[in-house]
């Protein structure tokens, strides 16, 4: 047996009907609380210090990207002769040629 079950109430409703508090005031004391250090600090920030806060760090950062990628590509091996390595013949497809080298 199936059957469902539609209960049409706002978000309010189902809280109460199940017990739960009643949040909306203190998310509402929140968002003035919000609200106001926002604008508090919109007000004292201005260009020319937010130049001075934001920009040595912006340029520390790839000062510390680049050092750490050159750092990681300093350890890697960049040899592009292939025929100098051992594994060079063993990677060759089998060809007639090679079958007659042999």
């Amino acid at each position: 047996m199936r059957f469902s079950i539609n209960v049409d109430c706002t978000p309010g409703e189902a809280r109460q009907f199940f017990g739960l508090p009643d949040v909306l005031p203190m998310q509402q004391d929140l968002m003035d609380q919000l609200s106001k250090k926002l604008a508090e600090n919109i007000q004292t920030m201005e260009p020319e210090a937010l130049m001075k806060t934001w920009v040595p760090a912006l340029f520390q950062g790839w000062s510390d990207m680049q050092k750490n990628f050159w750092g990681q590509m300093g350890g890697m091996n960049f040899n592009m002769n292939q025929a100098s390595s051992p594994s060079a013949s063993q990677d060759k497809p089998e060809t007639p040629a090679n079958k007659r080298k042999r």
